[in-house]
């Protein structure tokens, strides 16, 4: 899969989602994160965090020190975000420890739906 589709699903879609794979066998056309709360994604995909998700698009594998200077900031503050983005499962890490971003294309699907009225 060289897609990840990052978007907002309900725990009931994404059950559904995964139990429709088990029973078919059949994989998914793309990788998804999903996260049941639009503001839990907003959290873990920062204005920063997409700069770096940005910079390495494309790159290969980059160490902590290189991504950090393409996207301007410290080392420290990179890394921590970086970790983050691999325990989300954006980014990977190498044998030699480097990161990369797997995925040639990375599609963000949200739904914003109406309340309903109390």
């Amino acid at each position: 899969m060289d897609t990840l589709i990052i978007g907002n699903q309900s725990k009931r879609q994404i059950r559904e989602r995964v139990v429709r794979a088990w029973k078919t066998g059949k994989a998914e056309h793309a990788a998804r994160l999903d996260f049941p709360d639009i503001s839990d994604a907003w959290k873990v995909l920062s204005d920063k965090r997409r700069a770096i998700i940005q910079a390495m698009a494309g790159q290969g594998p980059l160490s902590i020190r290189e991504i950090a200077r393409r996207v301007g900031r410290d080392v420290r503050a990179v890394h921590s975000d970086v970790r983050l983005l691999h325990y989300a499962g954006v980014v990977d890490k190498t044998e030699d420890g480097r990161m990369i971003l797997p995925y040639k294309t990375i599609k963000f699907e949200f739904t914003v739906e109406a309340q309903k009225a109390a």
